[in-house]
């Protein structure tokens, strides 16, 4: 149920509004407009990727893409078909693929992105971390997307819903700029640099 909520979300399929609804019974709409293209904030994202870098959660591809444009090696990977199947229509390279799985060239990537929220994958940031960190090539790093300082980091449970249709939960979270510091040290990595555009929250991490 949540591959075709996702899905329905990207098609805007029959005009309805897909939500996400955490644990705690909070609501918000899933924004998946912002992901279908370039919006404030990618920029400076974009301008750090340095040499062969691995989109996780790639979603539609927009990154990835524009990545692909720029003359880098890029590759995103999604666990969605439909997500997969836009980005290569776009002009993207994308593998359907689970991070925590079997994921092509460990070890080769210079930069590793986490953009809009990707952090909170699999619910248990610490453990996406790591792995992010060990399929990087040596000195490669970490470009994540947090949450604002002041937004508590929540780790638990998510799932997403219309009007008529409520998918199964699944593990999710966010990670709050102000704890992003003291999880990368439990990594054994450290922050490098932290930057904020268009109100969105960034950070660079190397092991």
């Amino acid at each position: 149920m949540i591959g075709e909520l996702y899905e329905r979300a990207l098609e805007g399929r029959d005009g309805v509004e897909v939500e996400f609804e955490d644990g705690t019974g909070h609501r918000g709409p899933l924004p998946v407009q912002e992901w279908m293209a370039l919006r404030p904030g990618d920029q400076g994202l974009l301008e750090r990727c340095v040499g062969p870098t691995l989109d996780v959660g790639s979603g539609p591809g927009r990154l990835t893409v524009a990545l692909t444009e720029r003359g880098l090696l890029a590759l995103g990977i999604d666990i969605a078909p439909y997500a997969v199947a836009l980005t290569v229509a776009a002009g993207g390279p994308a593998l359907c693929r689970d991070v925590f799985g079997h994921v092509p060239g460990a070890g080769i990537w210079t930069t590793l992105l986490l953009a809009d929220g990707n952090i909170g994958i699999g619910g248990d940031p610490r453990t996406l971390l790591e792995r992010a960190l060990g399929l990087l090539a040596p000195g490669g790093r970490v470009l994540a997307e947090v949450m604002p300082p002041g937004i508590r980091t929540y780790t638990g449970r998510v799932r997403l819903r219309t009007g008529r249709v409520v998918g199964d939960w699944f593990p999710w979270a966010w990670v709050s700029a102000d704890d992003i510091a003291g999880l990368a040290g439990e990594c054994g990595a450290a922050v490098t640099e932290v930057w904020e555009e268009a109100g969105r929250w960034f950070v660079a991490l190397n092991r």
